[in-house]
Protein backbone atom coordinates (compact mmCIF):
# COMPACT_ATOMS: atom_id res chain seq x y z
CA UNK A 1 0.00 0.00 0.00
CA UNK A 2 1.24 3.48 -0.87
CA UNK A 3 0.04 6.76 1.42
CA UNK A 4 0.42 10.24 0.48
CA UNK A 5 2.16 12.30 3.42
CA UNK A 6 0.65 15.70 3.77
CA UNK A 7 0.91 18.33 7.40
CA UNK A 8 -1.23 20.38 8.97
CA UNK A 9 1.24 23.25 7.91
CA UNK A 10 4.95 23.58 6.68
CA UNK A 11 7.83 22.38 8.68
CA UNK A 12 5.66 19.92 10.54
CA UNK A 13 8.11 17.14 9.94
CA UNK A 14 6.86 15.65 6.91
CA UNK A 15 10.19 14.10 5.92
CA UNK A 16 10.38 12.67 9.36
CA UNK A 17 7.21 10.76 9.31
CA UNK A 18 7.57 9.78 5.51
CA UNK A 19 11.15 8.34 6.63
CA UNK A 20 9.77 6.86 9.58
CA UNK A 21 7.23 4.98 7.14
CA UNK A 22 9.79 3.84 4.92
CA UNK A 23 11.85 2.34 7.51
CA UNK A 24 8.88 0.74 9.31
CA UNK A 25 7.58 -1.36 5.76
CA UNK A 26 11.25 -1.93 4.93
CA UNK A 27 11.50 -3.52 8.16
CA UNK A 28 8.42 -5.98 6.96
CA UNK A 29 10.24 -7.30 3.98
CA UNK A 30 8.80 -4.88 1.55
CA UNK A 31 10.23 -2.80 -1.18
CA UNK A 32 9.84 0.81 -0.71
CA UNK A 33 10.67 4.44 -2.46
CA UNK A 34 10.19 7.85 -1.12
CA UNK A 35 8.83 10.46 -3.64
CA UNK A 36 8.68 14.17 -3.40
CA UNK A 37 6.90 15.50 -6.26
CA UNK A 38 7.81 18.45 -5.81
CA UNK A 39 10.42 20.81 -3.48
CA UNK A 40 11.21 23.83 -3.17
CA UNK A 41 14.88 24.78 -1.59
CA UNK A 42 18.60 23.14 -2.76
CA UNK A 43 21.53 22.49 -1.10
CA UNK A 44 24.50 24.10 -2.46
CA UNK A 45 24.54 20.88 -5.09
CA UNK A 46 21.29 22.45 -6.32
CA UNK A 47 19.55 19.60 -5.08
CA UNK A 48 16.64 19.66 -2.38
CA UNK A 49 17.69 18.27 1.46
CA UNK A 50 14.18 16.50 2.07
CA UNK A 51 13.92 14.88 -1.48
CA UNK A 52 18.20 13.15 -0.96
CA UNK A 53 17.10 11.88 2.62
CA UNK A 54 13.87 10.53 0.56
CA UNK A 55 16.39 8.92 -2.22
CA UNK A 56 18.35 7.74 0.66
CA UNK A 57 15.98 6.16 2.81
CA UNK A 58 14.12 4.42 -0.54
CA UNK A 59 14.84 0.19 -0.71
CA UNK A 60 15.85 0.31 -4.40
CA UNK A 61 18.26 2.18 -6.85
CA UNK A 62 16.77 5.32 -7.71
CA UNK A 63 18.26 8.38 -9.94
CA UNK A 64 17.37 11.69 -7.78
CA UNK A 65 14.82 12.82 -10.79
CA UNK A 66 12.84 9.94 -10.31
CA UNK A 67 12.29 10.70 -6.71
CA UNK A 68 11.91 14.73 -7.29
CA UNK A 69 10.37 15.27 -10.75
CA UNK A 70 10.39 19.34 -9.69
CA UNK A 71 13.13 20.59 -7.61
CA UNK A 72 12.86 24.56 -7.60
CA UNK A 73 16.22 27.10 -5.79
CA UNK A 74 14.08 28.83 -3.55
CA UNK A 75 12.58 27.92 -0.16
CA UNK A 76 9.00 29.68 -0.95
CA UNK A 77 5.61 28.26 -1.89
CA UNK A 78 5.93 26.30 -5.32
CA UNK A 79 3.84 28.06 -7.18
CA UNK A 80 5.88 31.14 -6.95
CA UNK A 81 9.14 29.53 -6.98
CA UNK A 82 8.17 27.60 -10.20
CA UNK A 83 7.12 30.95 -11.66
CA UNK A 84 10.30 32.65 -11.01
CA UNK A 85 12.04 30.18 -13.36
CA UNK A 86 9.17 30.35 -15.66
CA UNK A 87 8.74 26.63 -14.55
CA UNK A 88 5.07 24.99 -14.84
CA UNK A 89 4.09 22.05 -12.23
CA UNK A 90 2.13 19.91 -14.40
CA UNK A 91 0.13 17.55 -12.32
CA UNK A 92 0.06 14.57 -15.55
CA UNK A 93 4.18 14.32 -15.43
CA UNK A 94 4.00 13.82 -11.56
CA UNK A 95 1.21 11.39 -11.57
CA UNK A 96 3.55 9.69 -14.93
CA UNK A 97 6.84 9.61 -12.23
CA UNK A 98 4.56 7.98 -9.39
CA UNK A 99 3.36 5.29 -11.65
CA UNK A 100 6.88 4.31 -13.16
CA UNK A 101 8.15 4.15 -9.24
CA UNK A 102 4.85 2.18 -8.64
CA UNK A 103 5.46 -0.04 -10.71
CA UNK A 104 9.25 -0.83 -9.33
CA UNK A 105 8.36 -1.27 -5.71
CA UNK A 106 5.44 -2.87 -2.81
CA UNK A 107 4.98 0.81 -1.30
CA UNK A 108 5.81 4.44 -2.52
CA UNK A 109 5.34 7.16 0.36
CA UNK A 110 4.53 10.35 -1.39
CA UNK A 111 5.41 13.49 0.84
CA UNK A 112 3.52 16.79 -0.22
CA UNK A 113 4.96 19.93 -0.43
CA UNK A 114 4.06 22.54 2.46
CA UNK A 115 0.21 21.95 3.52
CA UNK A 116 -2.08 19.78 2.56
CA UNK A 117 -3.45 23.57 -0.30
CA UNK A 118 -0.41 24.67 -1.25
CA UNK A 119 -0.79 25.91 -4.14
CA UNK A 120 1.53 24.14 -6.96
CA UNK A 121 0.14 26.15 -10.07
CA UNK A 122 -2.52 28.89 -11.27
CA UNK A 123 -5.30 26.20 -11.03
CA UNK A 124 -4.28 23.27 -8.50
CA UNK A 125 -3.45 22.39 -5.79
CA UNK A 126 -1.44 19.70 -3.23
CA UNK A 127 -4.81 18.39 -2.56
CA UNK A 128 -5.63 18.21 -6.51
CA UNK A 129 -2.64 15.85 -6.88
CA UNK A 130 -3.66 14.00 -4.01
CA UNK A 131 -7.17 13.37 -5.25
CA UNK A 132 -5.44 12.40 -8.44
CA UNK A 133 -3.20 9.93 -7.32
CA UNK A 134 -5.51 8.91 -5.49
CA UNK A 135 -3.77 7.22 -2.13
CA UNK A 136 -5.20 7.35 1.49
CA UNK A 137 -3.77 10.10 3.46
CA UNK A 138 -1.27 10.24 6.52
CA UNK A 139 -1.56 13.36 8.50
CA UNK A 140 1.49 14.97 10.34
CA UNK A 141 0.30 17.23 13.35
CA UNK A 142 2.95 19.64 14.57
CA UNK A 143 2.30 20.04 18.20
CA UNK A 144 2.77 23.47 19.06
CA UNK A 145 0.07 26.24 19.69
CA UNK A 146 -2.54 26.55 16.87
CA UNK A 147 -1.91 22.99 15.65
CA UNK A 148 -5.87 21.87 16.76
CA UNK A 149 -7.40 24.25 13.81
CA UNK A 150 -4.69 23.14 11.57
CA UNK A 151 -5.22 20.26 12.13
CA UNK A 152 -9.10 19.72 11.90
CA UNK A 153 -9.22 21.91 8.95
CA UNK A 154 -6.49 19.79 6.97
CA UNK A 155 -8.58 16.86 8.27
CA UNK A 156 -11.76 18.38 6.31
CA UNK A 157 -9.90 19.13 3.43
CA UNK A 158 -9.31 15.60 3.02
CA UNK A 159 -12.61 14.86 3.57
CA UNK A 160 -13.46 17.04 0.83
CA UNK A 161 -11.31 15.70 -2.40
CA UNK A 162 -13.18 12.71 -1.30
CA UNK A 163 -9.82 10.99 0.31
CA UNK A 164 -9.20 8.67 2.88
CA UNK A 165 -7.19 9.19 6.19
CA UNK A 166 -5.68 6.21 6.67
CA UNK A 167 -3.99 7.94 10.32
CA UNK A 168 -2.24 10.55 11.75
CA UNK A 169 1.18 11.72 13.30
CA UNK A 170 1.54 13.83 16.22
CA UNK A 171 4.86 15.20 16.30
CA UNK A 172 6.17 17.22 19.10
CA UNK A 173 7.70 20.60 17.59
CA UNK A 174 7.68 21.90 21.18
CA UNK A 175 9.75 20.15 23.61
CA UNK A 176 7.76 22.99 26.00
CA UNK A 177 4.51 22.71 24.32
CA UNK A 178 1.73 23.32 27.45
CA UNK A 179 -1.37 21.11 27.57
CA UNK A 180 0.42 18.69 25.13
CA UNK A 181 -1.06 15.72 26.25
CA UNK A 182 -4.61 17.22 26.50
CA UNK A 183 -3.96 18.50 22.70
CA UNK A 184 -3.57 14.84 21.48
CA UNK A 185 -6.52 13.90 23.50
CA UNK A 186 -8.27 16.55 21.88
CA UNK A 187 -7.65 15.80 18.11
CA UNK A 188 -8.31 11.96 18.94
CA UNK A 189 -11.83 12.84 19.88
CA UNK A 190 -12.33 14.51 16.56
CA UNK A 191 -10.28 12.68 13.85
CA UNK A 192 -12.06 9.60 13.34
CA UNK A 193 -8.65 8.18 11.83
CA UNK A 194 -6.67 6.16 14.11
CA UNK A 195 -3.78 8.08 15.82
CA UNK A 196 -0.56 6.10 14.59
CA UNK A 197 1.58 7.67 17.27
CA UNK A 198 3.51 10.47 18.69
CA UNK A 199 6.83 10.81 18.15
CA UNK A 200 8.93 12.81 20.73
CA UNK A 201 10.55 16.29 20.29
CA UNK A 202 13.84 15.55 18.81
CA UNK A 203 17.14 17.85 18.67
CA UNK A 204 18.30 15.71 15.48
CA UNK A 205 15.47 13.91 13.10
CA UNK A 206 16.07 10.23 13.78
CA UNK A 207 13.48 8.05 11.40
CA UNK A 208 14.82 4.80 12.52
CA UNK A 209 13.62 6.26 16.17
CA UNK A 210 10.39 7.78 14.85
CA UNK A 211 9.22 4.51 13.56
CA UNK A 212 9.49 2.80 16.72
CA UNK A 213 7.08 5.13 17.81
CA UNK A 214 4.31 3.94 15.11
CA UNK A 215 1.76 1.70 14.98
CA UNK A 216 1.76 0.70 11.49
CA UNK A 217 -0.60 -1.97 11.73
CA UNK A 218 -3.15 0.60 11.96
CA UNK A 219 -2.87 2.04 9.15
CA UNK A 220 -5.62 0.92 6.28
Amino acid sequence: MSYFVTGSDTDVGKTLVSCALLHGFAAQNMRVAGFKPVAAGTDVDGLNHDAKTLLAMSGVSLRYEQVNPYCLSEAIAPHIAAARENVRIEQSRIVAAYRELAALVDSVIVEGAGGFMVPLNDNQTGADLARELGLPVILVVGMRLGCLNHALLTIRAIADQGLQCAGWVANVLDADMPALQENIESLQKRIEAPLLGVVPYMTEPDAKCAAECLDLAMTV
